[in-house]
């Protein structure tokens, strides 16, 4: 197995966080809706916000629920073929976003769900489960990070 590669997000790169993991094999699929990491196929690691698209994971660029805006959603609204649904995780607890953001979702054609990040997590894999087009952004819970995991060394 490779050795797993650490990221983080920003802003604030400084600030260390922690989100679902994740493995990409046929399709990615939220399997941890807590952890300190998020895991995409060969042993990569991204630490901190993610996009989860049906076959990747990307870090995304936001700290909070309050960096949630049309540019931040930008890469969900370009993606082909067009997802149906985007379910995002705010963290500990469902926040509210701004209304013009969930209603420009609405004109382009996608659903968005907001909920807290574990229940968000589940219901990415209800959908895909279910071969609905998903995405999901997801924002770690805070409080849970625990630094990164023991990565096996070259020599192991």
């Amino acid at each position: 197995m490779p050795p797993a590669v650490p990221h983080r997000a920003g802003p604030g790169a400084a600030a260390p966080f922690q989100c679902a993991a994740v493995a990409a094999e046929a399709e990615a699929r939220v399997t941890k809706s807590q952890g300190s990491w998020a895991q995409r196929g060969h042993g990569s690691v991204v630490v901190g916000p993610c996009a989860v698209l049906p076959r990747a994971i990307l870090q995304w660029n936001v700290g909070s629920h309050r960096d949630i805006s049309l540019q931040s959603l930008a890469l969900f609204r370009l993606l082909e073929p067009r997802i149906e649904i985007l379910v995002l995780g705010t963290g500990d607890r469902v926040e509210q976003l701004h209304p013009t953001v969930l209603r420009q979702m609405r004109l382009c054609g996608i659903a968005v769900e907001v909920q807290d990040t574990p229940n968000a997590c589940a219901t990415f894999n209800f959908l895909t489960s279910e071969k609905r087009l998903t995405a999901a952004g997801l924002i770690p819970p805070r409080g849970t990070y625990t630094g990164l995991p023991v990565l096996p060394s070259a020599t192991d």
